[in-house]
């Protein structure tokens, strides 16, 4: 029987006096949230130019319940009385099945406030969505060689925004999901919602390779009530993220094993993907090279990794479809619509106010301690320590959202875009002591906005 591989760390990060600076960066973040939404709301009203219904959300106030209000409110009390001592004392393998069954819950259940059409089947089925154009793809080959025809929208049968947005892997997700009879709005909802909660196990499989088991397990009730799956369920953004997360589960095993060979390729292949699924997910770079600083041999996975990194170009150049081109012409196409109305000076920090919403008080006070701790030790004890190995990996996630911020590439939506991001930001709720109080202020946050704000997705 194969050994599960020892524990380490178990004593969990040093745990300072900071109750006062994480009040402080907290009441930080819930005036950036206020002055995004106060301000936002009079440009909006006045002048239109946010083209959002509820700065800085894209959402419209609808205080509602649904069929999975009573479902949300149990799960959310059973997380917060008993994550901690679960995650604490569950063995490893039958934990990360009990994380994505929690997520499962969670993210369901919040999907199913909005009720079952318009939470779950009717998501992705909008004029704006993937849905939209499954019947222009009978020959997938032709399809991506006429790709670029159709991007900008004086185009003739110009594509859909969400279409248009992404690279065609995005839609062939969809297209593929039809060719094996689960097509139509229901089958998609249900697939992007059920592949997107997975990516909390990759996260942990992650940290516990890179940091600890303890700090992977400290973090793991938190992945689990995050607030960020009210977009996870059922924005196909949650699919990219999951994609994401384990390219980056499957580097991290690959730099830290003794046999790179499938476990890289499988990373490779998977990164190679998220480029054809969102242009915005080539800053996924940004957290793949600190796994690779925090590998032990990753001069051995390298090769592997970018092997099978190869595979995606390859095969869609070799059907017609130029990256490149397309995303130049995305670009003409962003300013042609909202995006050229959408002001640059609002958006550049209301973005980040999205986030907050997103990941949660919880995680702006463990960023906080994060920082702290990598800032305290030295140049060989972050690369060394168990604590600031993790808030390198966490600062990684954060600087490649802040460089998507400041492309100007983002404005509004960033709540479902940025997930294959904000993602990684929420084991830093591993540093918080009482996790059960900052639990039950992520498990409120998710539940008034999902119960007050119809949500675009």
């Amino acid at each position: 029987m194969k050994r599960t591989p020892d524990r380490t760390d178990l004593h969990g990060p040093r745990v300072r006096p900071g109750a006062a600076a994480d009040a402080c960066a907290v009441a930080a973040a819930a005036l950036l949230v206020l002055a995004a939404a106060l301000i936002g709301t009079h440009l909006q009203n006045r002048y239109g130019v946010l083209r959002v219904g509820r700065p800085p959300l894209v959402g419209d106030w609808m205080p509602h319940v649904g069929p999975g209000t009573p479902a949300a409110f149990v799960v959310a009390v059973a997380v917060v009385a008993y994550g901690p001592s679960v995650a604490a004392r569950l063995p490893w393998r039958p934990l990360l099945l009990a994380v994505w069954g929690g997520a499962l819950a969670w993210t369901w259940s919040l999907a199913l406030v909005d009720g079952w059409r318009r939470g779950v089947a009717g998501r992705l089925t909008t004029r704006h969505e993937y849905l939209q154009v499954i019947d222009r793809f009978q020959d997938i080959p032709a399809a991506l060689r006429d790709f670029h025809a159709h991007i900008l929208i004086g185009a003739p049968d110009n594509w859909p925004a969400h279409v248009a947005g992404h690279p065609p892997g995005a839609t062939l997700t969809f297209v593929l999901l039809d060719r094996i009879g689960l097509g139509g709005g229901a089958w998609a909802g249900a697939f992007v919602l059920t592949a997107g909660t997975t990516a909390a196990v990759a996260v942990l499989v992650t940290v516990r390779r890179l940091a600890s088991e303890d700090l992977a397990r400290r973090g793991a009730p938190f992945l689990v009530l995050a607030p960020a799956a009210i977009w996870t369920g059922t924005s196909a953004d949650g699919w990219f993220a999951a994609v994401a997360a384990w390219a980056l589960a499957l580097l991290s095993l690959a730099v830290t094993g003794r046999r790179p060979v499938w476990t890289g390729l499988g990373a490779g292949l998977l990164f190679g993907l998220t480029v054809y699924l969102s242009y915005g997910l080539t800053l996924m770079a940004v957290p793949a090279v600190a796994v690779l600083l925090l590998g032990t041999r990753r001069l051995r996975a390298l090769p592997y990794v970018v092997a099978g990194f190869l595979v995606a170009p390859v095969v869609f150049t070799a059907l017609g479809f130029d990256w490149w081109e397309a995303y130049r012409l995305l670009v003409t196409r962003y300013y042609q619509g909202a995006g050229g109305v959408r002001p640059y000076g609002y958006w550049v920090w209301a973005n980040l106010a999205c986030t907050v919403l997103m990941v949660g008080s919880a995680t702006v006070a463990g960023l906080r301690r994060g920082g702290a701790e990598l800032w305290r030790s030295g140049r060989a004890a972050a690369l060394r320590e168990p604590a600031p190995r993790l808030a390198l990996l966490v600062g990684a996630a954060l600087v490649a959202l802040l460089v998507a911020d400041l492309s100007g590439m983002s404005k509004a939506e960033t709540e479902r875009i940025w997930l294959p991001f904000a993602l990684w930001l929420l084991p830093a709720c591993a540093y918080l002591p009482g996790p059960r109080a900052w639990l039950a202020g992520q498990a409120a946050l998710a539940l008034l906005l999902n119960h007050l704000v119809l949500t675009g997705w």
